[in-house]
C-alpha cells in the first residue's frame, strides 16, 4: 500500500523499482497553492549509494518489504560483517559499508536488530548505548581527577573515545553509538 511523500521522515524505508532506500534527509517546502515539493537525501541500502530526490507533494512511493529480525554478530572479513538467526542457524552477510556507522561497536556474540530485504540483510541496528570494556587508557595524575579533564581511552572493540580522567582500565563504560561519546561508568 503505497504512502505519500510528506510521510518520509528520517531514517524511513522505501523502495524505487524494487531497491530499497532509506531517507537520511528529509525538508518540505510548501508553495502556497502548487502544494508542497519534498527534497530527500536516501540511501540505497543494497549498495550504499547516496542520492537526492525531488518529489511534489501528490506523488506517492512504495513501502519497501523490509523484515526486522534479532540475530547474532558472528564475525568480518576484510570487506563483509556476518550474522546468524538464532533460530534457524541461516547465516546473512552484509557489505561492510553498508553498517559503516555502527560496525566500530560490534563484538562476536553481539544481538542485533537487522532489516532484510527479498531475504538478503540490508541494514544492522545496535542499541542507542551499548557497553564496552576499556582494553587500554593511561593512569590519572595523582590530584587531576576533576570530570571536567578528559583522556583517550582505547575500547575493546578497537575504538577509542574521550572519557573523564577517573576512568581506569578494565572498566565497562556506556557508548552513544549515534555520537561515539561517553555516557557513564557501568558499576560493575
Amino acid at each position: 500500500m503505497a504512502f505519500g511523500v510528506t510521510d518520509l521522515k528520517k531514517g524511513r524505508i522505501f523502495q524505487i523499482d524494487d531497491q530499497p532506500y532509506k531517507v537520511i534527509e528529509y525538508a518540505q517546502k510548501v508553495m502556497g497553492r502548487g502544494g508542497s515539493i519534498v527534497n530527500v537525501k536516501i540511501k540505497s541500502l543494497l549498495d550504499g549509494k547516496v542520492l537526492s530526490k525531488t518529489y511534489k507533494g501528490n506523488e506517492s512511493i512504495e513501502p519497501a518489504d523490509v523484515v526486522a529480525k534479532n540475530v547474532q554478530y558472528l564475525y568480518n572479513d576484510t570487506d563483509k560483517h556476518y550474522f546468524m538467526d538464532q533460530d534457524t542457524y541461516e547465516q546473512y552477510e552484509v557489505q561492510s559499508e553498508n553498517i559503516a556507522d555502527i560496525k566500530d561497536y560490534l563484538k562476536e556474540g553481539d544481538i542485533v536488530q537487522v532489516q532484510l530485504f527479498n531475504g538478503t540483510l540490508i541494514n544492522a541496528e545496535l542499541p542507542k548505548n551499548i557497553p564496552l570494556k576499556v582494553t587500554y587508557t593511561e593512569d590519572v595524575v595523582k590530584g587531576d581527577t576533576s570530570s571536567s579533564v578528559q583522556k583517550e581511552a582505547e575500547l575493546e572493540t578497537g575504538i577509542s573515545v574521550k572519557v573523564p580522567a577517573f576512568i581506569k582500565n578494565g572498566d565497562i563504560i556506556s557508548v552513544d553509538t549515534e555520537s561515539g561519546t561517553y555516557r557513564e561508568r557501568i558499576n560493575s
